[in-house]
């Protein structure tokens, strides 16, 4: 029997088919072998900070001691079990915890696998709510830009390139709008009022505050909340997809409360377990939910996954709710927003920054290259060079790291940004 290669990174290079990689380029993925707070460790003996959270899913740091013994006790007592016709108590309190913590109007959670999935089932509680009222609503709205995962149904709802005509042979359409700025929220709100009168809109789904897959774009509450007013008054159902913004990362524990107003659904993921496995829950108000309750609309809202409501993901996801719990940890919260301010104020002087920009615990600015192609590949090579990990959306740099990221920490990742700008 041949000798298992212990090279891991070169069986990577073998094996694995990694995403938004161009596999004709010669890179080299560290291996990453544990991970302690805000630090990440690879098998050479390199550590990184952490400076993004692991795509904006880590919370409270990796290996975290609370949340590692919740999972190790729950898996002595139950790792798996059926959801459909079944529940388990790890569901129900999870449930409970979130509906606390949302707005008064939530209702009901409806669990799913991840962020996609938390999307696809909003969309089909949308379209059958309506189908259910005998109305011919088959129409989202939704941000240019906007990102709400990969699968198809919520890719369909994700600004692309010519995404409308792409997709017209679904059962419902899109229609694009543009970001809300103070010289354009009266042409936009019009524009929802033109969209709605032409095809009847079912609902109207956003990321709230911050794009995050569009390099971090960023935008006031008070015109969001005009263009949730302006639905209201059509009956548009309103879909707050806080994957990335939700549990502290605008400075709120979910990115609606800078808002005056609450939308019907929300879409909650990614850091739900702050880090550690996937989960995705659809809320919705007690409007929404009633829509289902007529014996004469028999169809159930079937959006069943294996995994769904795992009990060890609903265990993570209740152990990071009570880490939130502690009396100091909005402290930490608040100390990460004041640091970022004071390095933002700093790079808004620099001559190869602009567009600097803060949303609670979320710093991002664009450095100016002189290059045409994405600047990505680059700008993460030259971080990691300096132990810090970035993922960098052309030439947009953002942290948003994990609560338990020290200020010295903090200080080694501004430290770097400044080191790249001076090579770059």
């Amino acid at each position: 029997m041949a000798e298992i290669d212990k090279n891991y990174s070169r069986r990577d290079k073998m094996a694995v088919w990694h995403s938004h990689i161009r596999q004709w380029e010669k890179t080299t993925n560290h291996n990453i072998i544990r991970g302690k707070g805000a630090w990440l460790y690879d098998d050479m003996g390199n550590r990184f900070i952490d400076a993004i959270s692991s795509g904006g899913v880590n919370l409270h740091g990796h290996a975290h001691p609370l949340i590692n013994q919740r999972i190790s006790e729950q898996l002595s007592q139950l790792e798996y079990s059926p959801f459909t016709g079944f529940t388990h108590p790890k569901a129900i309190d999870l449930a409970d915890k979130l509906l606390r913590l949302l707005p008064d109007n939530q209702g009901k959670i409806f669990y799913s696998n991840d962020e996609s999935s938390a999307v696809e089932v909003a969309i089909k509680m949308t379209l059958q709510y309506w189908k259910n009222k005998a109305e011919d609503r088959k129409t989202f709205i939704v941000l240019e830009h906007d990102y709400h995962g990969s699968s198809f149904g919520a890719q369909s709802v994700s600004y692309s390139f010519d995404k409308e005509n792409a997709l017209n042979h679904l059962d419902f359409q899109v229609k694009f709008i543009p970001m809300p700025i103070q010289n354009n929220l009266e042409s936009v709100l019009l524009k929802i009022d033109e969209i709605h009168k032409e095809y009847q809109v079912a609902g109207f789904i956003f990321e709230p505050l911050v794009q995050f897959h569009a390099g971090m774009r960023m935008h006031k509450a008070e015109y969001l909340e005009q263009l949730i007013y302006r639905c209201q008054k059509w009956n548009i159902i309103t879909i707050a997809n806080e994957a990335i913004t939700a549990f502290g990362r605008t400075g709120a524990m979910f990115a609606c409360e800078h808002l005056g107003t609450s939308p019907d659904i929300f879409c909650l993921a990614n850091s739900l377990t702050a880090g550690y496995m996937t989960l995705g829950a659809t809320s919705c108000s007690a409007k929404v939910f009633h829509g289902f309750l007529k014996r004469e609309q028999p169809e159930t809202l079937n959006y069943a996954q294996s995994y769904t409501a795992s009990p060890l993901a609903c265990t993570a996801a209740l152990a990071s709710l009570e880490i939130f719990k502690q009396d100091a940890y909005i402290e930490e919260i608040i100390r990460i927003v004041y640091k970022h301010q004071a390095f933002a104020q700093y790079l808004q002087t620099h001559p190869q920054v602009e567009n600097v920009r803060q949303m609670g615990t979320i710093l991002a600015f664009e450095i100016k290259i002189d290059n045409s192609e994405d600047s990505s590949p680059l700008l993460n090579y030259r971080f990691l060079e300096r132990g810090v990990i970035i993922q960098a959306i052309k030439n947009t740099v953002y942290f948003i790291p994990p609560y338990c990221t020290s200020n010295e920490d903090l200080d080694r990742i501004y430290a770097a940004t400044l080191s790249v700008l001076k090579v770059i």
